[in-house]
């Protein structure tokens, strides 16, 4: 199918006039949570979650209200029925603590105010909701000023305005540019975003479907699905932290994942036979470059067959699994959902004999070629199915593994539509439907499975799963990665806005093939690359088969020594790195931030795709040019300390440093604390004696603090309250600086026993040093920074000044 060919039957426009629209509302009704109107051809129910969430659903023609989410929508509890209603001659009126809505009674029309009378989002002037045959849409206003984030996993800028996006999980080999779309997640999600007040749109339908940011200039957007409900939840910020948190509450966080899943991960398409593995495992030891996983991509297996093992190649896995965790490198396996159709083959027999596999209503398997051949897919709508793959993890975790790495699962196949049939039939525990409807979810389901199946045969140990393709809610089952992207330079620049939207889409652990999959990478660009990916949650080189070797020592020994020396940065950072994924799994605020997220009020950062913030104290930039040894970049307001040099900037500028090979710009916000721990192989290597803390003071700004969450970082304990919880606050004056450690939680025997504490940009000399009243004899001044340990039993320091 030709550009053209696939303009005309995916994202041509599609026509509103051609549309049945809402008109006036003949009656309404109010029931605890809901109200709901009544229309000549359609009903309509606004049922309010909270105070700043409500959900519309609407039926048309002689359909009834549907109230079923998708598998995105978590169970939950959330219900609010105290609001106040009235009706006016031409509107009703619906008021909780936070909203005003008022819906026009005569031409439909939705409006929602915040609490002080302020317009925050309305429907097209002309018309907001209709339906063609299967299809529903919804028409909403915008301003031209208004920003648009999420939707996941999109190309382009990190405003997401003036482009029709397309939800429909694809295997996109083609070079990714900036307009390439759909690719392998759907996440049906938009953010609009307002200085003063943004709001979120969960578009809750698994369908094929679109959003149009205004496309063609025009001054509303629109989201549209070929089929089911159309259904969405409105969540009211006002800031988008809050917008993002509260998304959370609807689709679910992401679990605490085990804390080596944040190391290192080494991969290649593919590394075998297993002396070659064995060789690059002695390699990463012997030359000290931090690692924690190995990923095994479909050359491990017999004949491509998933869950089955070359003989040939790999002789005996379960002693290679046990010499690498003697190492410290975990092994992750990758498994594509096809299930080869082989009489002789235990998985196709017990799918054929159990009914687990996709088939057409006339009850004929579904059969297409993938990797190892023709091949049947499991129904993973079913129940049983998700129970019988779910089982089938033990036999890998008995042998060592201790990851899974689902590929090919949007689904992908080799035919002219690159999936599955859409006429197949998903039996979906007696709720059947066809792949037009189960298609994004297919992969959903898939790791849904794979992760509870890991939960159960890992005894205590929290699982490690990473996926290609998604729905929203994916954040719950697995990491993402962001598929087959090339060694190209642009794809360093693609990939920082796409991350970024992707946290703000629920996404928290995500991340890119460091080096690039497809194409040669060169020494110059892997180190480009590995210095961003150093600060990306998921952190993993991958090449293609047919590409040069790109392991961090593969383009001589100037490149090696920088590669190392930020894949140890990234151990340096992992207490900090693991406390922002604590932190995600409670609130869904990601780890990996837009500057806007930080800095709402600040126009420079409303579109700034090139930067992104780790937490909301770092702040990292980047280089994606080639012979690049500068690098210019926007620093928001406050103060900035740069990390390697440690000079301080006034912000709310645009400057140009420093960024020769070796050197990627990271700058500290003043008056942040980041713990820094000693020099790592692996996690769990060796117990952190010491944690550093780094406080960056700012004189203008004289208070900081920092929550630290600790646990063993592998099991489920944390879930019965062994973990620490510790708070650090400094005041800093004219005089003095006191600092109190607060110990919040302490229910885990923490592993360092003293802390190293170093206070940066420090321009008064320390006279005297009191611990818990106990004046300090040793410590070092020197160039504003102030070193010096104690140990983590203590409770308060007192810094006298000159």
């Amino acid at each position: 199918m030709d550009n053209s060919e696939a303009l005309l039957q995916g994202k041509s426009r599609d026509n509103s006039s051609d549309y049945h629209k809402l008109s006036g509302i003949l009656n309404y009704e109010i029931k605890n949570n809901e109200i709901r109107l009544n229309f000549k051809h359609a009903s309509l129910a606004i049922r309010f979650l909270t105070a700043d969430i409500f959900r519309v659903i609407m039926a048309h023609s002689d359909q009834k209200i549907n109230y079923k989410s998708t598998e995105a929508v978590i169970e939950h509890n959330l219900t609010y029925d105290d609001f106040i209603f009235n009706e006016k001659d031409s509107e009703l009126i619906i008021k909780t603590d936070n909203l005003v809505l008022k819906l026009k009674k005569e031409n439909f029309l939705l409006e929602v105010f915040n609490k002080q009378g302020k317009l925050i989002h309305k429907d097209h002037n002309e018309y907001a909701l209709g339906w063609k045959k299967q299809k529903v849409r919804a028409w909403k206003s915008f301003e031209q000023s208004q920003r648009f984030y999420g939707l996941g996993e999109k190309t382009g800028w990190l405003d997401k305005k003036g482009r029709i996006y397309e939800m429909w999980n694809h295997d996109t080999f083609l070079p990714h540019v900036s307009d390439t779309d759909p690719l392998y997640q759907s996440i049906p999600f938009l953010i609009a975003f307002n200085p003063k007040n943004s709001y979120g749109i969960y578009f809750d339908n698994s369908y094929k479907s679109f959003f149009d940011l205004g496309s063609e200039g025009q001054d509303y957007f629109s989201f549209w699905a070929e089929g089911g409900e159309l259904d969405y939840y409105f969540i009211n910020g006002p800031s988008l932290k809050e917008v993002v948190s509260k998304y959370s509450q609807i689709t679910g966080t992401m679990p605490l994942p085990p804390k080596w899943s944040l190391g290192y991960h080494q991969s290649r398409y593919s590394y075998y036979p297993q002396a070659e593995v064995e060789q690059l495992l002695k390699t990463f030891r012997d030359k000290e470059i931090p690692c924690d996983a190995f990923h095994f991509d479909i050359h491990y297996m017999d004949q491509y067959k998933i869950y089955t093992w070359d003989e040939d190649r790999f002789p005996d896995p379960e002693a290679m699994f046990s010499k690498m965790e003697e190492n410290g490198v975990k092994a992750v396996t990758i498994i594509d959902p096809g299930v080869k159709k082989d009489p002789e083959y235990k998985l196709y027999q017990q799918g054929m004999e159990n009914d687990y596999f996709c088939k057409y209503l006339d009850g004929k398997v579904f059969i297409d070629k993938v990797w190892p051949g023709n091949c049947a897919f499991p129904d993973f709508t079913q129940s049983k199915v998700r129970d019988w793959w779910a089982g089938l993890q033990k036999d890998y975790t008995d042998l060592g593994v201790k990851g899974i790495w689902n590929d090919m699962n949007e689904p992908a196949a080799f035919n002219k539509s690159d999936t599955m049939d859409v006429e197949v039939m998903h039996q979906n525990d007696g709720d059947s439907g066809t792949h037009r409807r189960f298609h994004n979810l297919y992969g959903f389901l898939e790791n849904k499975a794979t992760f509870e199946g890991l939960k159960e045969s890992l005894d205590n140990e929290r699982p490690f799963v990473l996926t290609r393709a998604g729905f929203a809610g994916i954040q719950r089952y697995s990491a993402v990665w962001t598929g087959d992207n090339r060694s190209f330079w642009d794809h360093i620049k693609l990939a920082m806005p796409m991350l970024m939207n992707m946290g703000l889409s629920g996404i928290t652990f995500c991340g890119t093939d460091v080096g690039g999959f497809t194409g040669n990478s060169n020494g110059e660009l892997l180190t480009r690359w590995t210095q961003m990916g150093a600060f990306v949650p998921f952190f993993r080189n991958h090449c293609e088969v047919r590409a040069v070797s790109q392991e961090p020592w593969s383009f001589g020994e100037k490149f090696e020594k920088i590669i190392k020396k930020y894949i140890e940065l990234r151990y340096k950072f992992i207490t900090h790195i693991y406390n922002l994924f604590y932190q995600a799994s409670k609130t869904g605020i990601p780890l990996m931030r837009p500057l806007i997220m930080e800095f709402p009020a600040d126009r420079q950062c409303q579109n700034l795709s090139d930067q992104f913030m780790v937490g909301d104290s770092v702040l990292v930039a980047p280089v994606y040019q080639p012979d690049k040894d500068k690098r210019m970049l926007y620093l928001p307001e406050g103060k900035w300390i740069d990390f390697w040099t440690k000079e301080v900037y006034q912000g709310e500028e645009h400057l140009i440093v420093d960024a020769p090979l070796e050197k990627m710009p990271i700058f500290i916000k003043a008056g942040s604390i980041i713990p820094l721990n000693d020099k790592l192989n692996y996690i769990g290597e060796k117990e952190i004696e010491c944690l550093e803390l780094n406080v960056f003071l700012n004189e203008e700004n004289n208070l900081g603090s920092y929550e630290l969450y600790d646990d063993d970082g592998l099991s489920y304990n944390y879930e019965n309250g062994v973990y620490n919880i510790t708070e650090f606050k400094y005041q800093y004056t004219d005089n003095q600086i006191i600092f109190n450690i607060d110990r919040k939680e302490k229910n885990y025997q923490q592993e360092f026993k003293d802390y190293k504490m170093i206070f940066n940009n420090l321009n008064k000399d320390p006279l005297n040093i009191y611990v818990d009243g106990n004046q300090l004899s040793e410590f070092n001044y020197s160039d504003n920074r102030l070193e010096f340990k104690v140990p983590v039993v203590i409770n308060k320091i007192t810094i006298e000044l000159s």
